[in-house]
């Protein structure tokens, strides 16, 4: 099985690559709320692109704006060359799975994944060939002539999957497919929503507000807020290089501390911080002396020891309140002398047969590389 998008040849790192989907300048607004402002976005063609973002956000008004089911009230949104303004939601390329399923209760699984196709005058044998051909690439073809309450939850959204793709979209919308699963069950579709993605080759957009889902589904990540997005960029980039204070924050568990632009050297800058006194980053030419600035650290890029590491330039002393075991995790929250509280974690790949526990004196230091310094 080859995967939708090649991992040396993403599209979007390369000068000149058309997009599959382009978005200028949409707006939407509901009388006096502006519900999505001026959001530029291209996706490829074979993407499984997130929207990601807190409820109210924006992400799924975005997303029915793409389906045809909102008009931009400003804006313009292109899907595989044309223009969307004037083409309804029946006639666009694109299918849209909603987060209840909306599965018909009195139909079997097949009859409910072939009802489209019956809809559009497609032969009843035609019609049930393709529906047989979607439940077993969701692997499901047993329980064709099941009703859907005799289906597992799990079970239920591979029928509605199934039944968004077997007419065959070039993109497939998806609002929350996973939400009304329980975390095993969430976790394990996600990998099987992966492979069905790559194997059809489908542009999918998957709205959600789950951090993992996204970092777990993703070729890329939009991040919004208030209607706007944030940042856009493969999962990896978001988490170690976010562009912002909400952004890093909202992926994962982030140290966030604030401070000064001090003095700058060819190798090294250093910031003034209340909590943290100096701190060493790498030099930024764009900052300038006294700028505010805020350092964002994830907790494992920590290093945690009893003693203090020689040559650290980033090294503070403090006691381990407290401490939590997650199996091939440990993870730390150390109250530091100037009293900031700093969460840290360490693999238990990598301890010793004396780990750090609770009420020890301990240091923690950092690299200067580790520190994601931003400006908002």
């Amino acid at each position: 099985m080859q995967p939708a998008i090649a991992a040396d040849t993403k599209p979007w790192r390369s000068e000149g690559a058309e997009p599959f989907i382009s978005v200028r300048g949409a707006t939407k607004r509901f009388g006096d709320f502006t519900a999505v402002s001026d959001v530029d976005l291209d996706i490829y063609k074979g993407e499984l692109f997130c929207l990601l973002g807190e409820s109210g956000c924006g992400k799924s008004t975005l997303l029915r704006m793409l389906a045809g089911f909102e008009s931009p009230t400003q804006g313009s949104i292109r899907i595989d060359g044309e223009d969307m303004a004037q083409v309804p939601p029946d006639r666009r390329p694109t299918n849209m799975m909603f987060q209840s399923y909306a599965l018909f209760p009195h139909m079997t699984v097949e009859k409910n994944v072939a009802y489209g196709l019956l809809r559009e005058g497609l032969k009843k044998s035609e019609a049930f060939a393709r529906a047989g051909e979607m439940l077993r690439m969701v692997k499901l073809e047993k329980q064709a002539k099941r009703k859907p309450d005799q289906l597992s939850g799990g079970q239920r959204q591979r029928v509605a999957l199934a039944r968004s793709l077997v007419k065959r979209p070039k993109l497939l919308l998806l609002d929350e497919p996973l939400g009304a699963l329980d975390k095993k069950l969430r976790e394990e579709t996600q990998f099987e929503l992966i492979k069905i993605q790559e194997t059809l080759g489908v542009t999918f957009i998957v709205v959600t507000h789950d951090q993992d889902e996204a970092m777990t589904l993703a070729t890329r990540i939009g991040v919004m807020k208030d209607g706007i997005i944030e940042q856009i960029g493969e999962p990896r980039e978001i988490y170690e290089t976010p562009n912002s204070r909400f952004v890093a924050d909202f992926i994962g568990t982030v140290n966030l501390f604030e401070g000064k632009v001090d003095a700058a050297a060819p190798d090294m800058m250093r910031l003034t911080t209340p909590d943290l006194g100096d701190v060493m980053v790498p030099p930024q030419p764009d900052l300038t002396r006294g700028q505010q600035v805020w350092g964002a650290v994830r907790p494992e890029r920590f290093a945690i020891t009893r003693e203090r590491p020689e040559g650290a330039v980033n090294a503070w002393r403090g006691h381990v309140e407290e401490m939590g075991y997650i199996g091939h995790l440990s993870q730390y929250r150390v109250r530091l002398e100037s009293g900031m509280l700093i969460r840290a974690s360490q693999s238990n790949r990598l301890r010793d047969e004396d780990p750090i526990s609770w009420d020890e004196q301990v240091w923690l230091s950092l690299a200067p590389r580790a520190i994601r310094v931003l400006t908002r």
